[in-house]
């Protein structure tokens, strides 16, 4: 017989007909009389009851049966008359495909800390939490792309070794095959890259920004979605070692088209996940934030407030509010800054423009006052900053003049160059952490609980 997803069993078209489900103990209980089992597949938060008439099956083929285990079960649909489901399955037969020692198994029907559970980050999938929480994530990324289809950019895959450092921030993984134990050197005495794998020094990518430039400029709108690294030591909530990107890049759009898009874009999948995601949504906001299905539709509803970073450092200064950071014009906003702008001022998120140069990217378009640039950063309840962007500098001396100033070395930089030497045009983008993205929609609090195996300082597992 043809197996039924749980997700599908729900459905009042089925009731009477004979089904066949398959998945893994959540619960089992009963009695010498009758023997009930909460079975999941993943497919969706809710489980589904397996009713067995101990008439029909002995002791002995249900010893096996503990949670953690999985099983294979066909038996009649009908509708149920307890308490918490709208059907059951009354089995008429059983295979037991794999058996899970509740000595051993770690997963028992009790409360689990998330810290433990991400010691065993290779069984959490299966508990409700991180079901939900994965489900959504995947859900959020189909929605990524369907945004972009629907939108007519073309999805560009950009190198994840590369020579360039993208944010000049030097926290970059790097790529070598040469023996540690033994390096080759030049007459200088620094390492000789010539005999490495690429002939040079080469790292894990910190963002795909600059190549998707040159996608922009050829094929007009364009976006990333993959993995990106930082070798930062960061050992917080809100930082992982290796996490995914969504960066779309844009010709022919100046500041106020990037914020435009950013804000449909963040509000499109935000919707798209509390249509597809209700049930687990609902589920985390039980058990994690009870103000989180609120807190999103107020994202939708709102229109983001957009005001330049001088105008918010001096909202923060005239707030009264003792920060732990100081702020003055100049400082690189902490979250507790970009959070009091959005939950406790305008109470809504807020786009922040025209932040001083000297704290951004060397990319991002100069503005007349020769002090700001044409930067962008989209503030949110809970998270600080979701997205960051800019309107990138189209003049190919004023770039090659900061590339300088910031010493970045220029054999790294032609190609990059290239593109405002042969056609260049006004373009722009930005670029959203996918893992803030799904803190957010989630309500978890840790962003090592919202990819499946966390990378940060000292952890590799799994």
């Amino acid at each position: 017989m043809k197996r039924t997803k749980i997700c599908d069993i729900f459905d009042p078209a089925l009731i009477g007909s004979e089904v066949c489900v398959k998945g893994w103990v959540r619960t089992r209980r009963g009695n010498k009389h009758v023997g009930f089992v909460a079975l999941n597949d993943g497919s969706t938060i809710k489980n589904i009851q397996i009713v067995f008439d101990m008439n029909k099956f002995t002791e002995d083929q249900l010893r096996p049966v503990t949670t953690g285990s999985s099983l294979c079960v066909t038996g009649k649909l009908v509708e149920s008359m307890g308490k918490g489901q709208t059907c059951e399955v009354q089995a008429e037969t059983l295979e037991i495909y794999g058996t899970a020692d509740p000595e051993k198994y770690p997963l028992q029907k009790k409360g689990h800390t998330l810290e433990f559970l991400r010691e065993i980050a290779h069984l959490r999938p299966r508990t409700n939490t991180f079901g939900a929480v994965l489900r959504v994530r995947s859900t959020l990324a189909y929605a990524i792309h369907k945004f972009f289809n629907e939108k007519g950019f073309f999805y560009l895959n950009t190198p994840l070794i590369t020579a360039s450092d993208c944010e000049g921030a030097g926290a970059m993984f790097q790529v070598t095959t040469l023996p540690l134990n033994n390096l080759p050197k030049t007459d200088e005495g620094a390492v000789d890259y010539s005999q490495d794998f690429f002939g040079k020094m080469t790292a894990l990518t910190v963002s795909g920004q600059l190549e998707g430039e040159l996608g922009a400029t050829a094929l007009g709108a364009i976006y990333t979605f993959g993995p990106t690294f930082r070798a930062e030591n960061s050992n917080t909530p809100r930082h992982l070692a290796e996490f995914w990107m969504i960066e779309p890049e844009m010709a022919f759009y100046d500041i106020n088209d990037n914020m435009d898009l950013a804000e449909e874009f963040i509000k499109y999948c935000i919707r798209y996940a509390l249509d597809h995601c209700r049930d687990d949504i609902e589920f985390l906001q039980q058990m994690y934030d009870k103000e989180l299905i609120a807190r999103l539709e107020g994202v939708i509803n709102e229109d983001f407030v957009r005001l330049s970073y001088s105008e918010g450092i001096k909202i923060l200064e005239a707030s009264g509010k003792k920060f732990q950071f100081p702020v003055y014009w100049g400082v690189d906003l902490a979250s507790e800054h970009e959070r009091y702008l959005v939950e406790e001022h305008f109470k809504r998120p807020v786009i922040l423009t025209d932040y001083p140069s000297e704290i951004k990217a060397f990319y991002m378009k100069q503005n007349d006052d020769g002090k700001t640039v044409r930067a962008m950063d989209v503030l949110f309840p809970q998270i600080g900053e979701i997205i960051g962007g800019s309107e990138r500098e189209a003049d190919y001396d004023k770039l090659k003049k900061r590339i300088e100033e910031l010493h970045i070395p220029m054999k790294d930089m032609w190609w990059y160059l290239d593109t405002r030497r042969f056609g260049t045009v006004p373009h722009s983008g930005f670029g959203l952490g996918f893992e803030r993205l799904v803190l957010f929609v989630t309500g978890m609090s840790n962003i090592r609980d919202v990819i499946a195996f966390p990378r940060f300082p000292g952890n590799a597992e799994f």
